[in-house]
């Protein structure tokens, strides 16, 4: 497999790579205009007019869904601390940046599907920021007038399990923690690719999250009967996750134990699973015990639950991370070959840390369920595990909107976010 490249242009929102093809070429001349009103708003907004005559947009960052606030609106929030001009793209038009009163940010949304890709792929810019995975593998191909695109990551992972090649092509990666680094670098020599900048920033949006934390959910907290939980099922999406290979049984097994029920599947799962999603809605509907979730921001489902039920979603982190509580995992006979993870023989790190913080879930152990449920929340010895793996994945608590604007804007971190980062 050593060199192999996805050469297939794979177009999710019409199957047809010349619609793509015709959709940019018609958009071009007047994205060529917004781009010239963007690069004037950026001058008068602060941007100093050597770096507006460069013809390029010096920072720009882009977010292909709005449910990626959380990663962005802390390196936003620095930029305009900063008072350094930046660029957000957003393919979301109900964005929350457009709520936010900033000086120095300059926000647009770029269109839906083929024609935000279509904008981005005859870009101009120095530095794009992004997080989402498979540039220049599907829609969003490299533009030659970008000189460097970084990828920040939206969940704490090895980054092995994203679709295959999904971080191939950006120059640089932003990441929660140094284990990530060795199963990059296996990837890149397997595919002959060049090293990438890797850097260990920590993870805006759970700083953003425990903030959140600390002023919100220890306030309002109340000890609630220990006899009524309430429990969180929060997949990931895929044929491997659990709605898609237990659906009915896990839901049925949960409505079985009497507790409160918390369904929030992975958001794609509504777009990629929509009938599956709709099949499973309409067998189990809302009622006093059991709701669907589907908040673009997960923070109360995730404070308001005693116990997640999971399986290989990062959400588990989220959870365990911030509010140190317990989680069940059903991992059984996980399908690597459509990830990055295919590649190599080692376990993905998610799997390494879920058997540490988590009990394992099996089918064979749906009727006992409740029992598990009930140990899980009295065992207190899973709480220095959760510590110990925090500490692993996470890193630079509190500094990642500071060090990942240091690395944008000056090209690595500067001495003194170094320095707070040591000192931490």
């Amino acid at each position: 497999m050593t060199g192999f490249r996805l050469a297939a242009y794979i177009d999710p929102g019409t199957g047809s790579m010349l619609f793509t093809i015709i959709i940019g070429l018609a958009a071009t001349a007047l994205y060529a205009l917004k781009g010239l009103r963007i690069k004037i708003k950026y001058l008068l907004s602060g941007g100093k007019a050597k770096e507006a005559a460069s013809d390029k947009i010096p920072y720009v960052v882009y977010s292909d869904n709005k449910r990626y606030w959380s990663v962005f609106e802390p390196v936003l929030d620095e930029f305009e601390k900063r008072e350094i001009p930046v660029v957000y793209y957003t393919q979301s038009q109900d964005d929350p940046v457009f709520k936010k009163q900033y000086k120095y940010v300059s926000a647009e949304f770029i269109g839906e599907g083929s024609k935000g890709f279509a904008r981005l792929n005859i870009l101009r810019a120095g530095v794009v920021l992004s997080t989402t995975p498979g540039l220049d593998v599907y829609q969003w191909k490299r533009s030659k007038n970008v000189d460097k695109y970084v990828f920040i990551t939206h969940s704490i992972d090895d980054g092995t399990v994203y679709r295959m090649f999904g971080l191939d092509y950006y120059d640089a990666i932003l990441q929660t923690g140094q284990f990530a680094l060795e199963k990059l670098r296996k990837l890149e020599k397997l595919r002959n690719l060049p090293a990438k900048d890797f850097r260990v920033v920590g993870s805006t949006y759970m700083d953003s999250m425990q903030k959140k934390y600390n002023e919100r959910a220890k306030a309002s907290e109340t000890r609630r009967d220990k006899k009524d939980k309430t429990v969180l099922l929060a997949p990931s999406w895929g044929e491997s996750a659990i709605l898609s290979k237990y659906g009915e049984d896990i839901i049925s097994a949960l409505v079985n134990t009497g507790y409160r029920i918390i369904i929030r599947p992975h958001p794609q799962s509504f777009i990629s699973e929509k009938e599956k999603m709709e099949a499973l809605q309409k067998k189990f509907p809302e009622s006093e015990r059991l709701s669907w979730n589907s908040d673009t921001d997960n923070f109360n489902c995730l404070a308001s639950s005693d116990i997640m039920i999971s399986d290989f979603s990062a959400v588990v982190f989220d959870y365990s991370f911030i509010f140190d509580k317990p989680v069940i995992y059903a991992a059984d006979a996980f399908d690597r070959s459509v990830y990055d993870a295919a590649w190599l023989d080692e376990e993905i790190w998610t799997f390494e840390a879920l058997s540490k913080i988590g009990k394992k879930l099996k089918k064979e152990d749906f009727g006992r369920l409740k029992d598990m449920i009930d140990e899980m929340t009295e065992d207190k010895s899973y709480e220095e595990l959760r510590k110990s793996v925090r500490d692993e994945g996470w890193c630079n608590k509190g500094l990642a909107a500071g060090l990942t604007v240091d690395y944008l804007t000056a090209g690595t971190t500067s001495e003194k976010s170094e320095a707070k980062a040591e000192a931490k």
